[in-house]
């Protein structure tokens, strides 16, 4: 006998029961089309009796929710007035913590009919989906039980042994078993953080900054130091020295291949520099490289790491700017701090997932990659100036536009009396996403200036949310 359902006074149990497959359909849970669970289900599941389940869903038909269907059961009905889907989950205010304000954006990214120029994410009909996809798919088919298993740190092998080759390129000399492969750069940076910190040490960053770096400075409770960038130089080494003399540092993040959000390049010497300057005071360094596969030059610059002769450089990059967001195929390489990393990711997602490991390594392995490359960094050269073009022609007079040399980020200073955050509730009424200059620092500086995505085609629909966006900041001009 199943168990007995608890009874109330005020309302029959039917009703009870009704009341809550009504709830499953309101929250999406049941979606109109889909069958419900059996009367069998029910009675199970609730504790009530075959006949009591009976005169459950003949009151949900009463009420219009569900309809039976010949041999089949009950399904959802739909509602005689479909209402247009909500853009995703509802929206975090772009208000309070740091965590909540980067909820917001990617709110924003993923909603449905939204123009996302917020999130710094290619779009999926740049990048080699299909063929990516179709690799998945033979992965599966043939890797076996190796397919479905954990794949512990450091990760694939093969995967590796590709990646070992890539850090040729930007000039480090890594064997494959150096590399930790990761759930995307962000989880590498966090394993990096927690490798070589603790809670209230002070980690240096660039300023402006990536909102997600700021976002896990936050989460492992330790204390930034902004230290300002130059737009095209990077991190400014003057202003860093200068501090490095005044107050303990513990750890330095460095974004210097086309930083996010400036696009921003550090000169090879300036990386050298900055090595020996950190080496001298054993400050570890984590270099975060994402966008350094994508110069609009021939060939892509050396990394920190590459000059690196102590093992305080650990490396972080990934495959999403480059091949597939949504796979979160990253890796670290962090020197004398391996076996530190290695155990933070063992405690914090324990592997990186196998299958899509494998398909980009298949991707890497086939010697294709340069030739996509040089496609992408084509791609990305394009979309850039032209919407830089756009953005000086639509958006108020005195309005600058930086001038990144790879990467696919723009980032825009409106006049002083622009707040970007309003910019951002009123484009996203609009149907246009930004990423307001708020989120790039913890002192909420940057009131006036919002980053933006060249991820997605140049297209009129693009050319569109440009001129929108300048109408909205010119009535803040007024």
């Amino acid at each position: 006998m199943p168990p007995s359902a608890p009874r109330s006074t005020q309302t029959p149990l039917y009703k009870q029961v009704a009341d809550k497959v009504a709830k499953m359909i309101a929250d999406g849970a049941l979606r109109p089309g889909e069958r419900t669970p059996s009367l069998r289900e029910i009675g199970e599941q609730q504790g009530v009796s075959m006949s009591t389940a009976v005169q459950a869903f003949v009151e949900l038909e009463s009420r219009g929710l569900v309809e039976p269907r010949h041999k089949s059961g009950f399904f959802v009905k739909a509602p005689p007035q479909v209402l247009p889907d909500l853009p995703g989950p509802p929206r975090v205010p772009m208000s309070g913590s740091l965590g909540n304000r980067h909820a917001s954006l990617f709110d924003a990214v993923v909603a449905g009919g939204v123009i996302a120029l917020g999130g710094a994410v290619p779009s999926p009909d740049i990048l080699p989906t299909a063929k990516l996809n179709r690799m998945l798919a033979e992965k599966a088919r043939h890797a076996g039980a190796r397919g479905v298993m954990y794949d512990l740190p450091p990760g694939s092998e093969v995967l590796r042994r590709q990646i070992s080759k890539r850090m040729m390129k930007g000039g480090a000399v890594v064997a494959p078993a150096e590399i930790i492969t990761t759930c995307g750069a962000t989880e590498a940076l966090m394993l990096c953080l927690r490798a070589v910190t603790k809670p209230g040490d002070v980690v240096a960053v660039e300023t402006p900054t990536y909102f997600g770096i700021l976002h896990v400075l936050e989460a492992l409770e330790l204390r930034a130091l902004e230290i300002p960038t130059d737009p095209r130089t990077g991190l400014r080494l003057d202003v860093l020295e200068g501090a490095l003399k005044n107050q303990q540092v513990n750890a330095c993040i460095a974004l210097p291949a086309f930083s996010n959000p400036l696009g921003a390049s550090m000169p090879d010497e300036a990386k050298q520099r900055l090595v020996a300057m950190l080496k001298e005071r054993e400050i570890p360094l984590i270099e975060d490289d994402v966008f350094g596969e994508l110069p609009f030059g021939p060939k892509r610059a050396r990394t920190c790491k590459s000059y690196d002769e102590s093992g305080l450089v650990l490396f972080c990059s990934s495959f999403s700017k480059t091949l597939a967001p949504g796979y979160r195929v990253g890796w670290v390489v962090p020197g004398r701090y391996y076996h530190a990393v290695r155990m933070a990711k063992l405690t914090h997602t324990m592997a990186t997932a196998t299958l899509p490991e494998l398909a980009i390594a298949s991707f890497l392995s086939e010697g294709g990659y340069d030739h996509w490359l040089r496609s992408v960094r084509s791609i990305y050269k394009e979309n850039v100036s032209r919407m830089r073009r756009a953005i000086l022609e639509e958006f108020p007079t005195g309005t600058t536009v930086t001038t990144p040399q790879g990467g696919f980020l723009l980032w825009v200073t409106m006049p002083a009396m622009v707040d970007a955050l309003e910019l951002y509730d009123r484009a996203l009424a609009k149907g246009v996403s930004i990423a307001p200059g708020q989120l790039f620092s913890l002192e909420r500086s940057y009131a006036n200036c919002i980053r933006i995505s060249c991820g997605d085609q140049w297209s009129a629909r693009m050319a569109g949310a440009i001129r929108t966006l300048g109408s909205l900041a010119k009535r803040q001009v007024k």
